[in-house]
């Protein structure tokens, strides 16, 4: 194939693009804003599951507390109203004295009904302090999710015009080239991610190694217009003053 240096000379303006191209796209489907977002949704998620259960054990040991605080007035109650009838003295010895015994009786199971109702109002307290801290907590994690969204949205925002102006540029670079060259070049490029190449001080700038003594020969006697190809990885090369031939 043959094409005039220009023509070249172009192709390595038109990779310098497609470069930079496919850096933006590994760039947005790896994007460190994207990640940060992400953890940032997962913590708030978290403390919102642990925010549920917490709430949820809050209730269930305020339902401990009420039925323990009732159950200690029941017997409050009871024992209120032996008192008080012992107190007036009406009915028989018998009686008061069962009266007595059972005063007895009810004082040892309010003694045992305070002591669980003391355990489950430190529960209670200690839930209730575990759903105060996480409500706390809530409104940073939230903002944290909408400041790490934001800087996503402008991170891919800032990219993707970057993009779109190497797409125009490219678009004015490629009509340069020409229809038969820019279809090799585009095949390579879609074959090992580089279409042209510049040789430069007698290495090949896409695979990196230094061209054999014979290809150099070959490529120095070539017309200016052939177009030239790594034996190594296939890409052209494209040929200027500082190729060392």
């Amino acid at each position: 194939m043959k094409a005039d240096a220009h023509r070249q000379w172009r192709l390595l303006d038109l990779q310098k693009l497609d470069t930079r191209l496919a850096q933006i796209a590994h760039r947005m489907a790896n994007l460190p804003e994207a990640a940060a977002y992400q953890q940032a949704v997962a913590e708030l998620d978290e403390l919102d599951s642990k925010l549920v259960r917490a709430r949820t054990q809050d209730s269930d040991v305020e339902r401990e507390r009420a039925k323990a605080e009732a159950d200690v007035q029941l017997v409050r109650d009871r024992a209120a109203r032996n008192q008080a009838r012992l107190d007036a003295g009406t009915g028989s010895s018998k009686d008061l004295q069962a009266l007595q015994s059972e005063l007895a009786s009810l004082a040892r199971r309010q003694s045992e009904l305070e002591e669980i109702e003391l355990d489950v109002m430190e529960r209670a307290e200690t839930a209730h302090a575990i759903v105060t801290k996480l409500e706390q907590m809530r409104p940073e994690r939230a903002e944290a999710v909408e400041l790490a969204e934001t800087a996503q949205a402008q991170a891919r925002s800032a990219l993707e015009e970057e993009a779109e102006n190497h797409r125009r540029r490219r678009t004015d670079v490629a009509a340069g080239v020409g229809d038969d060259l820019l279809a090799l070049y585009e095949k390579i490029l879609a074959s090992t991610g580089m279409g042209a190449a510049e040789l430069r001080e007698r290495r090949c700038e896409g695979c990196r190694l230094e061209l054999m003594r014979a290809d150099l020969d070959r490529f120095a006697k070539a017309p200016e217009d052939e177009i030239l190809r790594c034996e190594e990885c296939q890409r052209i090369l494209v040929r200027t003053g500082e190729s060392g031939l």
